[in-house]
């Protein structure tokens, strides 16, 4: 059977590849920074953290990433088997980010592009490696983005949003792109890179409507135009989606940050599913 080694398995797109591993029957060594259990034969899961506290790992076929971009590039650089195939969670925030206003944020981009310029140049050498580019990530109830909003409205039923951010976004099911994931592992393609987004474009302030008419309870919308949000550090005590959002994010919810995902369209049938999410999204699926 083939050997697949998933870093950051226990993670949102982890948990939907490694039940389609095992069903493919892969034997499959599950990395995560915290030791686990599996009553499942075929899988194995080891604890360790990259980019240098990784254990001795097995050979295998496919090596996937599904963790920082940047901590796995600089561990295959170093230590990496070059006759595998590797597929590769990076982000769109690498152009998206890279003139923010946050200077946080462009150095999130930075080392985005710089890790994605370590994996082009092993790939130059013979390495089949697939980086994909996905935008915005919901469906496991542990994304950052969205289920902070959830795990907010469920403790004190009160939904805060921005009433008036009306760029377009392209939200992408943490399921679809592990679907992708073993579509491209049949592959034999050499060094790409993927922009993917999910299958409708939506309003930002459309798509957190959505989120809350999702929600198994009731929770009260509190619209907040985007010029309060900007003007009060204040509103962090509101909503961890404000804590989170800084001088960049606030400055992009009125800028379309969408994907032209064609080229994967036709390379390996990318089809993902259009933004209507249910209560399972907010919750996360159980580990194998």
């Amino acid at each position: 059977m083939p050997v697949s080694v998933v870093f950051g398995a226990s993670g949102a797109i982890g948990r939907f590849l490694l039940p389609r591993l095992l069903e493919a029957d892969h034997d499959v060594v599950a990395v995560s920074r915290e030791a686990r259990t599996s009553g499942n034969a075929p899988l194995r899961w080891i604890a360790g953290s990259l980019p240098d506290g990784m254990p001795p790992l097995p050979a295998a076929a496919t090596l996937f990433s599904l963790g920082p971009l940047d901590a796995f590039a600089a561990w295959f650089a170093a230590r990496g088997p070059r006759d595998a195939r590797v597929i590769a969670i990076g982000s769109r925030s690498v152009d998206t980010k890279k003139d923010s206003a946050d200077a946080g944020e462009r150095e999130v981009a930075g080392r985005l592009a710089r890790a994605e310029e370590t994996l082009a140049r092993i790939a130059d050498e013979g390495t089949r490696i697939t980086v994909l580019r996905p935008t915005l990530i919901y469906g496991a109830g542990i994304d950052r983005s969205l289920s902070p909003i959830v795990a907010f409205a469920r403790r004190w039923r009160v939904f805060p949003y921005i009433a008036d951010a009306r760029g377009l976004r392209q939200p992408v099911h943490a399921e679809d792109l592990a679907n992708a994931c073993i579509a491209l592992a049949r592959t034999m393609s050499s060094h790409r890179i993927y922009d993917l987004g999910g299958g409708e474009r939506i309003a930002f302030s459309d798509m957190l409507r959505r989120v809350r008419e999702s929600l198994p309870f009731a929770a009260l919308a509190m619209p907040v135009p985007i010029a309060w949000a900007s003007a009060g550090a204040r509103l962090a005590r509101i909503s961890p989606a404000f804590r989170a959002a800084g001088a960049g994010a606030l400055a992009r919810m009125r800028d379309d940050l969408v994907a032209d995902h064609a080229a994967a369209v036709a390379d390996f049938g990318w089809s993902p599913r259009a933004f209507h999410p249910g209560p399972r999204d907010w919750t996360p699926p159980p580990l194998p």
